[in-house]
């Protein structure tokens, strides 16, 4: 993305089910689903503008191989266009393997 954006719960909600595609260095882009938004009840961190957002996660759906390590991934969407996102793998299973992403 071009420039620094704040990323919230909202902007994601609307887009649970959808695929997202990431870059994977030194290999092709691998797609993950949008599982789940969950949204906190714990205030976070404070936003350019001054107001607070609460914690949230994203949990994402991807193949069983490759296991995506914990890194900070480009990760690109139809509406919501490029992201920086730290993802962590959480959960694997013969299906494939789940990542979050937490903010706070």
């Amino acid at each position: 993305m071009d420039e620094q954006r704040w990323l919230t719960f909202d902007l994601f909600d609307g887009h649970v089910g959808e695929p997202f595609e990431v870059d994977v260095p030194g290999g092709g882009p691998v797609v993950l689903r949008l599982d789940a938004a969950r949204e906190g009840a714990q205030p976070g961190g404070r936003g350019p503008d001054g107001a607070v957002r609460l914690q949230f996660s994203l949990h994402f759906r991807g193949p069983r191989e490759p296991v995506l390590p914990q890194a900070t991934y480009g990760v690109r969407h139809d509406a919501l266009g490029h992201l920086d996102l730290f993802l962590v793998p959480v959960a694997r299973d013969d299906d494939g393997t789940t990542y979050e992403a937490a903010f706070a």
